[in-house]
């Protein structure tokens, strides 16, 4: 997933630990039922996040410093990946029905 313009401040209740952001992300794979291989978070110059045709899910350093609804909608957004590898209409449907509160 692309990096958006954000602003670079953010209120110090959004930043979140490794360990946190972990937590998070397998909260979610089991909420969608998939098995990520392994998760790395590292920085990434270019993205959020990529998802690996093996189920290896890359997260930037930098997600941890932003608001939950932008880590939810990359977490989301890669997980999916491992259920549907592109971003067509059913990837879509998909996203929009797990981040629509």
């Amino acid at each position: 997933m692309r990096k958006a313009a954000v602003s670079d401040w953010q209120p110090l209740e959004q930043a979140v630990p490794v360990d946190l952001f972990r937590a998070e992300v397998e909260a979610w794979a089991r909420r969608l039922e998939v098995t990520p291989r392994e998760i790395r978070i590292r920085p990434m110059k270019r993205k959020w996040a990529s998802c690996s045709s093996q189920g290896r899910l890359t997260f930037d350093t930098d997600l941890l410093h932003q608001p939950a609804d932008i880590r939810r909608e990359v977490i989301v957004h890669e997980l999916l990946h491992l259920k549907v590898p592109n971003h067509g209409r059913l990837f879509k449907a998909l996203l929009k029905a797990y981040l629509q509160r």
